[in-house]
């Protein structure tokens, strides 16, 4: 996922798991040239609601092994990392990065969706726990997507 090496390239370049926003910001916008000081800040917000980043008064600190994460000589991240992604392509992104195949859990999400009569976000946060991946974090945006849909 273009995210997760997004945020992984500024702690493998520092050889650490903890930086300060400022050295974040400058890994990202001058450093690689990827991202305006702005757009860097943007992506903090993004990746901390997404669980990859936890935000204190020290810093930041990357929420999974960094060094587990390849950035390639031609990586350049798409602006779309900065937008806030739906439950469902969240759980999407978990699945195929666990192993599913997109195209076969799109289907098995819609297909659930259509049984149980379901928001996109619900049918994927229930297929996500049937496959055993812990989406717990997604529960409240999903209950959140049903109310919406029942109140519209």
């Amino acid at each position: 996922m273009s995210l997760r090496v997004a945020v992984a390239a500024p702690f493998i370049q520092n050889g650490t798991r903890r930086l300060e926003e400022n050295e974040f910001v400058v890994a990202l916008s001058l450093d690689r040239d990827w991202f305006s000081p702005d757009q860097s800040k943007r992506l903090i917000d993004v990746a901390t609601q997404e669980g990859l980043l936890v935000r204190d008064d020290e810093g930041l600190t990357v929420t999974f092994d960094p060094t587990e994460t390849t950035v390639p000589e031609t990586f350049v991240p798409d602006e779309n990392l900065l937008r806030e992604r739906s439950a469902f392509e969240r759980v999407l992104d978990s699945l195929v990065a666990d192993g599913t195949e997109k195209h076969e859990a799109v289907g098995a999400i819609n297909s659930l969706q259509q049984d149980l009569g379901l928001t996109i976000e619900a049918a994927a946060v229930v297929y996500a726990r049937r496959e055993g991946l812990a989406v717990g974090d997604l529960v409240p945006i999903a209950r959140a997507a049903i109310l919406e849909a029942e109140d519209g």
